[in-house]
């Protein structure tokens, strides 16, 4: 896929947190919804419902993918448990946003630096 990583910028606040709390490795919901507030300090809290729509439109859109548990792993009852995980699409517009959002702060400290402008 050579999908522009600019044509996804900017990214909302909650989706830059989830796609962020997936970047070391896969994880489930439930720990989406709490990492995405520990990385945000408490200003982003999603409601289950808010993450679960956020999740199916970035499965959508090809920036993450979802994986089922490997069965071995335990004896969970009933269906297996889904996480989800960075695709290699999402990785890029990640770091793209990142750029962008650093250049802004190097502007701003700059401009803010100046003497009487």
């Amino acid at each position: 896929m050579h999908t522009n990583p600019a044509s996804f910028l900017p990214l909302t606040e909650p989706t830059f947190y989830i796609l962020l709390s997936l970047a070391p490795g896969k994880k489930h919901g439930y720990a989406i919804l709490k990492d995405v507030k520990a990385l945000s300090k408490g200003t982003v809290t999603l409601s289950t419902s808010t993450l679960y729509s956020a999740l199916a439109r970035l499965l959508e859109r090809g920036l993450i993918e979802r994986i089922d548990d490997d069965p071995r792993q335990g004896t969970h009852p009933g269906l297996p448990r889904k996480a989800y995980t960075l695709s290699e699409i999402g990785r890029r517009i990640l770091e793209a946003e990142t750029d962008r959002m650093q250049t802004l702060a190097a502007t701003a400290r700059l401009r803010l630096s100046e003497e009487g402008v």
